[in-house]
């Protein structure tokens, strides 16, 4: 099913008898089984304002379209999302309302936040066929309850949505970024701990132990980020030894391939994204024994290409975070879980909600339960 608008959708799923399996692009594998419905029908960017750093648009409008838009205006979505087709051998186009659903968000988070901290508003449809609207379309009209934030990460579980608003940022001048070498992944964490812990302003830290090198990116009007980059060579060079890429056309690859975890496209084995504190992620990373391992946020995401079938959880024990998988076989899903098992209380919650906003559990009905 495609519905071609807001109200097609919404009689679709008021009349709905059996479970549906809600996808975007369907770029991030995440269909369970029922019914298809996509949002790709509901298309195009509906609003841009540039001067207030606005732009709203249908859900199922691909984000390449958005981005040439925001371009053409020297402006970007500031969070960075990734593209999973790559990774996960999937087709198709990344759509944004795909990615507000997933919260999908890149390098550049731990400087300016996630797609959830950027999403002004949205209009979906819940479980019952009702048009729900929450937010605003601009910044300044940004009211009501805020389900925006709720939305953002429920994967389709609690609506469909129909309509995202987004605060966007201006493009940087230019980038720049330092590369440190280092070789054990200890020392690597600690020298992006003392780059994120710097006044300097970071947009991006990264570690590949494979390369042995951490890479810190620094943004923005060019006086800025020379001034920026050598007091940070200053700083880091008792890390190890470093050197500096200038400009988008040398810098912005390397976090292209941060941002896609590129190196781990055509390797074969299951691929899981933890989410730790950064200081526990030696620790953690050694307890995986995993065959390749990245790590973006400072170390505060690990991913890890491990076996296939491999039980990671099992491996790291109880730890203060998140382990999920992102690429596997079916029969590991099952027997896995994409996520980690949520504490009683939590889970408590989260049934609940899924209770009130789709009462006849339609929604990609077991997409978060499957643990």
């Amino acid at each position: 099913m495609r519905p071609e608008t807001e109200a097609e959708l919404a009689e679709i799923v008021a009349g709905a008898t059996a479970p549906m399996a809600v996808i975007g692009g369907g770029t991030r594998g995440m269909a369970p089984s029922g019914d298809r419905i996509t949002t790709t029908g509901l298309s195009g960017i509906t609003l841009y304002e540039p001067g207030a750093l606005t732009v709203v648009a249908q859900a199922g409008t691909p984000v390449a379209e958005i981005e040439l838009a925001l371009a053409s205006e020297n402006q970007r979505l500031a969070f960075e999302p990734m593209d999973h087709r790559g990774l996960l051998g999937t087709s198709g186009e990344p759509t944004i309302g795909g990615v507000v659903a997933a919260n999908v968000s890149g390098p550049r988070r731990i400087q300016c936040g996630a797609c959830r901290d950027f999403a002004l508003g949205i209009r979906y449809v819940d479980g019952a066929g009702n048009i729900v609207k929450n937010g605003g379309r601009v910044m300044k009209n940004v009211t009501g309850y805020d389900l925006v934030k709720l939305m953002a990460g429920a994967r389709g579980t609690l609506g469909i949505l129909s309509e995202v608003s987004l605060k966007v940022l201006p493009m940087p001048e230019t980038e720049t970024t330092l590369v440190v070498s280092v070789l054990d992944t200890q020392v690597a964490v600690r020298a992006m701990s003392t780059a994120l812990g710097s006044p300097f302003d970071i947009t991006g830290a990264a570690y590949d132990p494979v390369s042995a090198q951490a890479l810190i990116r620094v943004e923005g009007f060019e006086p800025s980020v020379a001034y920026r980059a050598e007091h940070l060579t200053d700083l880091l060079k008792g890390f190890g030894d470093v050197c500096q890429l200038d400009g988008a056309q040398a810098s912005a690859p390397l976090w292209h391939t941060v941002r896609d975890v590129t190196e781990f496209h055509t390797a074969k084995g299951d691929v899981w994204r933890i989410s730790v504190k950064p200081t526990d992620a030696p620790d953690l990373s050694a307890r995986m024994q995993a065959e390749r391992l990245l790590f973006d946020w400072g170390g505060g995401l690990i991913w890890a290409l491990v076996p296939q079938g491999t039980d990671l959880r099992a491996r790291l024990g109880a730890f203060d975070g998140h382990a999920t998988i992102v690429r596997a076989d079916e029969q590991t899903k099952d027997r896995l879980g994409l996520f980690q098992p949520e504490p009683g209380p939590l889970a408590t919650i989260s049934a609940g909600l899924r209770a009130r906003f789709d009462p006849r559990g339609l929604l990609n009905a077991g997409v978060m339960d499957r643990r």
